[in-house]
């Protein structure tokens, strides 16, 4: 088992830019069905309703129920192929095709050691990155052979968000943004003050504090705000540089432009 060093890491905090990104206005949608939970890098629509998640594919409609399971806590739709699905009251993670059929269920209360998971996100080939509420570590979980990969010292702060895109995983906490890439390594640590959400974009982050966004270059490590779109922001996607703001009521799309 690999152990994440990170005691030489230097930890940083951010570069703010003066101007902002701009955006243009696509269209908005009324959403009528229930709760928005995903997008994928196809433009397809995820609701979920308790305990059931709908996937909208053009004019086609796959459904996917279990009552076992409780309540959904997140979807992961990054990999639309096997869209990973957390109940996290019951400490498990179902793995879904295309359709919404079940390919993997990974019950972790039956796995040894127990590991009483926070937050998941998909990881590359049969992996997923699960936060370990019981340790306060983060773990790159082999679902297939029910082994741990990688995982990081204990943070010593609870999860909000993990965040994967298979070449790197974010992991956001009240007070830092941890960014490792899928070997385990840790790349780097900011501080920040206030941001509750993220999304990944070609590699770069969009952050939320309030009702305002912003967007992170994880190369340079400068923060620049997001147009302010005046929009109660409930739920916001990325795919493809296209920012998606949900507000309850309608999806309103946007390009973002960058100079």
């Amino acid at each position: 088992m690999k152990i994440i060093n990170y005691l030489f890491i230097f930890v940083s905090s951010w570069l703010f830019a003066q101007d902002s990104i701009q955006t243009n206005f696509v269209k908005k949608i009324r959403i009528e069905q229930n709760q928005l939970a995903a997008i994928d890098n196809f433009g397809n629509y995820y609701f979920t309703d308790l305990n059931t998640i709908s996937k909208q594919v053009k004019t086609n409609e796959f459904i996917y129920n279990n009552m076992q399971l409780g309540e959904i806590s997140s979807i992961d739709a990054f990999n639309a192929l096997k869209t990973t699905v957390f109940y996290r009251d019951f400490n498990t993670v179902i793995i879904l095709d295309n359709r919404l059929s079940e390919i993997m269920k990974i019950d972790f209360n039956q796995n040894t050691p127990f590991r009483n998971i926070s937050h998941v996100s998909a990881g590359y080939d049969t992996t997923i990155w699960c936060f370990n509420q019981e340790t306060q570590e983060l773990e790159l979980f082999d679902y297939r052979n029910k082994t741990t990969r990688v995982k990081s010292f204990p943070v010593n702060d609870n999860a909000i968000a993990i965040l994967s895109n298979y070449n790197t995983c974010w992991l956001l906490t009240k007070n830092y943004l941890y960014h490792y890439n899928y070997f385990g390594s840790l790349l780097k640590k900011i501080a920040h003050d206030g941001f509750t959400s993220m999304r990944e974009s070609d590699g770069n982050l969009i952050l939320k504090k309030d009702e305002f966004l912003h967007y992170l270059d994880t190369t340079t490590e400068l923060i620049t705000p997001i147009q302010d779109l005046n929009l109660l922001i409930k739920q916001f996607f990325v795919t493809n540089e296209t920012l998606y703001i949900y507000d309850d009521e309608f999806l309103h799309q946007y390009q973002l432009i960058k100079e």
